[in-house]
């Protein structure tokens, strides 16, 4: 994981007022009405998206899918440029919207 991903994931994940985290195993779980939207771990950040836009995220730099569903993506930036940065705080705040539906 690359070092300042954790510390980029807590600048987004602190705008969103009613998510609450959970730890365990070395993973950061993130959440909203007790669903899920996002976890951080070794490998990266995983996060739930729409099953379209999980698919058309794959197609982007430093991103997979996720053992975690369809819905899911792992980004793994090997660098946080502005790019990077900009997919990480959408795909987080879609994931955080999505949780609270």
């Amino acid at each position: 994981v690359n070092p300042s991903l954790p510390a980029h994931v807590a600048e987004v994940i602190v705008d969103l007022p009613d998510s609450r985290s959970q730890s365990g195993d070395g993973i950061v779980t993130w959440g909203r009405n007790r669903k899920a939207c996002a976890a951080l771990g070794p490998h990266g950040i995983e996060i739930q998206l729409d099953r379209a836009i999980a698919a058309a995220a794959t197609r982007t730099p430093d991103t997979a899918p996720s053992t975690r569903g369809r819905d899911w993506i792992r980004f793994n930036p090997a660098e946080l440029d502005g790019h990077a940065l900009d997919r990480l705080r959408a795909w987080l705040e879609l994931a955080y919207r999505r949780a609270g539906e």
